[in-house]
């Protein structure tokens, strides 16, 4: 059972010293996944002098703290929470720190990828334990300067205390502490001694993000690039024949036009012109595979449901003479439509290609494996690809791929200007990477009162669950279990989006759950409590979630939401899940208006072990649900011959602000390792506006978005 995370890296793999050019020492670490910018203490930190060294703390003379991160930050918060791991056990003032996104850095640093909400998880160990070992070297220092013994001195916000009381600040032993013998085992804190860790700390780039300063890759520039926007093939399927160009080379301001592939880019001073002469060029498009449309998609993954070619993911018992011996089966569909991932910032990258070097800097989830992607485009070296990451105006997944980056370093090579690549929103919504169409049929059998199987079967286009997700609730609590998959291959690209494939099987086996519930009688809660009960003790170590953890999250979703207590006219909806390593529990609280319903408040409990940055964990929780609420009621999208319906928000459909619930949060506090946030809370909130929409209009749902699926239309504006 995974109830705690610990790190399979030694110490000795992501920690070493160096002295520093000025006085200054440097402790190196691999951050397995983090964060980004700067916050301006009192003294301004960026302006002292230091060599600069990829992922390392730097102590300065007069005692201050710069540390590097070197993990993409997309709003989920790392570049401030992991830092404050060092600073934690480093000792010393959170105010004395200054925070600094690193570039890629493969020798230094290890998986420098945003995803999966692993990033807390994975460095909660060794980035304190890079702190901590900092501080001993430190006291190690005072110590033979004062001619006492280590185990006699303790530490303070950056200060050394001996026996005597005598003190010194970290700046002043800082140069013997650097070419010190880095000391084994070393004493992290018990968490009752946190000083940072479990704070409220505002984020480290907030002043710049509300005062509109650059910050994000759309405001990086330079002074000799140029822009591009690149016109693609209109629909999935289709190639270029010919383009006539001639007219937007004339047009004032435009530089170059420059076909590659079926694609051309349009390359001129600003953004304004690159982006009204790509509307001028005159391109014809033939069909070069297949043009696809969402009623054929349809068709293609019902037949794959009730088909017999599966690839089994899971099978316990055997679901098929139990369901040959049930008393009764309940079989039902649950659908769900491609989604673009409509991040705030559009996608946008520079390159610089020279024939000494390739410089990328923008916002992307995945810097090594686009500066190796880029490095084969342009048959190079990897060596001589580097990588600089901005802040992100969200990522969801669809800033993994890099795709806007090797057509930045395509063009730029071409051009052999510095280019920079900028979407439009049609570019971004028309040329994506999609959530894939899914349909889910979940079966159950009973006999004698009671769940004695269940079948879960996936049709997606393109690609399948991932391997843990079978191994998620309620595998281990049926005897008779089985998880089965089937794909379908388009040319439609489709890929990770925010809780690949949770965000809508969660919808899908809870919201069938309380339909469980309703046939056999029992009480939603308590149903899910049962089939819990049967999982404690396990020997399984296939099995992800806690039954224990679960069940708390269950059992204080319950008190805190006044579940069953409400006014009348108030309707409630639960939902339970666990995925990204943490056990979520939602409450919908729902009204009608002119028989419209309305979700007024979520109610929303979190066992994530440890919370490092309560006010950073509270804004993920919050937007993982708000996201959550308004994908499942309103997010769709559909193809019609390989070309999307929707290129911009004046058709797609996105929840407004007046429609976005209250979001009440709640921790389990416990002394577990930390998990995930930026993803757990979103999967579970479309079922539990399901089961409270149920309750308000007596309407099961079983397809996404819920706004098409009922007696009503909201309007778009």
């Amino acid at each position: 059972m995974k109830n705690s995370i610990s790190s399979p890296f030694s110490r000795r793999s992501f920690l070493k010293t160096s002295a520093l050019a000025g006085g200054g020492m440097l402790i190196g670490f691999n951050l397995f996944q983090a964060c980004k910018p700067e916050v301006t203490p009192p003294v301004d930190i960026s302006q002292l002098n230091f060599n600069d060294f990829n992922a390392f703390i730097k102590i300065a003379d007069n005692g201050m703290v710069t540390i590097f991160s070197p993990n993409p930050e997309i709003g989920q918060g790392v570049k401030t929470s992991m830092p404050m791991l060092i600073a934690e056990e480093l000792d010393v003032s959170w105010d004395n720190v200054h925070v600094v996104q690193g570039a890629l850095d493969t020798k230094n640093f290890t998986r420098q990828v945003a995803g999966g909400s692993q990033s807390v998880r994975h460095g909660w160990e060794p980035l304190r334990q890079t702190g901590a070992t900092a501080r001993q070297m430190l006291i190690n220092a005072a110590a033979a300067k004062w001619g006492v013994e280590a185990s006699e001195c303790t530490t303070k916000n950056g200060v050394i205390t001996n026996a005597k009381g005598d003190t010194i600040g970290y700046g002043e032993v800082v140069k013997e502490a650097a070419i010190l013998k880095v000391p084994e085992n070393v004493i992290l804190k018990d968490p009752k001694d946190f000083k940072i860790i479990g704070k409220d700390i505002p984020n480290v780039d907030i002043d710049k993000i509300i005062t509109g300063k650059p910050l994000y890759g759309i405001d990086y520039k330079e002074q000799k690039m140029v822009l591009a926007s690149v016109l693609r093939p209109p629909a999935f399927g289709k190639k270029m024949v010919d383009c006539n160009d001639a007219e937007v080379k004339a047009m004032q301001g435009v530089i170059d036009v420059i076909k590659f592939g079926d694609k051309v880019a349009v390359l001129a001073k600003d953004t304004w012109t690159a982006m009204k002469a790509k509307k001028a060029l005159k391109v014809n498009w033939t069909p070069d595979t297949k043009l696809e449309s969402t009623e054929e998609h349809d068709k293609i993954l019902k037949n794959l449901l009730d088909g017999k070619e599966f690839t089994t993911l899971r099978a316990d018992g055997d679901v098929k003479k139990a369901f040959a011996e049930a008393d009764q089966i309940i079989e039902r569909v649950y659908e769900s439509p491609f989604l673009p991932h409509n991040c705030m910032e559009p996608m946008n990258f520079f390159a610089d290609v020279t024939a000494d070097k390739v410089r990328l800097v923008g916002p992307i989830q995945t810097p090594e494996g686009t500066a190796q992607r880029v490095a084969e485009l342009l048959k190079r070296d990897v060596q001589d690809v580097s990588v600089e990451m901005t802040r992100m105006g969200g990522g969801f997944g669809r800033r993994l791929y890099g795709d806007f980056a090797l057509e930045a370093a395509e063009i730029s090579k071409i051009a052999q200007k510095p280019v920079k690549v900028i979407y439009s929103r049609e570019d971004d919504m028309s040329a994506g990477i999609y959530r894939p169409a899914i349909k889910y049929k979940i079966s159950a059998s009973v006999k004698d009162g009671n769940i004695t199987g269940y079948h879960l079967k996936e049709a997606s286009v393109n690609s399948n669950m991932y391997g843990l997700i079978p191994n998620f609730f309620p595998a281990g609590a049926i005897e008779n279990y089985q998880v089965d998959v089937a794909n379908y291959t388009s040319n439609i690209t489709t890929g990770a989006w925010r809780a690949p494939y949770t965000n809508f099987l969660s919808f899908a086996e809870q919201s069938f759950f309380d339909e469980l519930a309703e046939l056999l009688e029992i009480d939603r809660i308590q149903l899910r409590l049962n089939l819990l009960q049967k999982v404690k003790g396990t020997t399984d170590e296939r099995i992800q979630y806690s039954p224990e953890r679960l069940e708390k999250v269950i059992q204080v979703a319950v008190e805190k939401s006044g579940w069953g207590k409400t006014k009348q006219g108030v309707y409630q909806g639960f939902s339970a899940y666990y995925c990204h390593n943490t056990h979520v529990a939602e409450v919908a609280d729902v009204v009608l208006e002119n028989d419209i319903p309305v979700v007024k408040k979520i109610t929303c409990v979190v066992d994530c072990g440890i919370v490092v940055n309560p006010l950073g964990a509270k804004n993920q929780i919050e937007g993982g649900v708000i996201d959550g609420v308004g994908h499942a009621m309103y997010g769709d999208f559909s193809f019609k011959e390989g070309e999307p319906q929707d290129k911009n928000f004046n058709t797609y459909r996105l929840i407004r602000l007046n429609e976005t619930p209250m979001v009440e949060t709640h921790f389990i506090d416990n002394d577990f390792a930390p998990t995930g946030l930026g993803e757990p809370t979103l999967p579970p909130a479309g079922a539990a506006v399901a089961n409270a929409i149920k309750a308000a209009k007596g309407v099961r749902l079983y397809k996404q978005p819920f706004i098409n699926n009922m007696n009503y239309k909201a309007p778009l504006g």
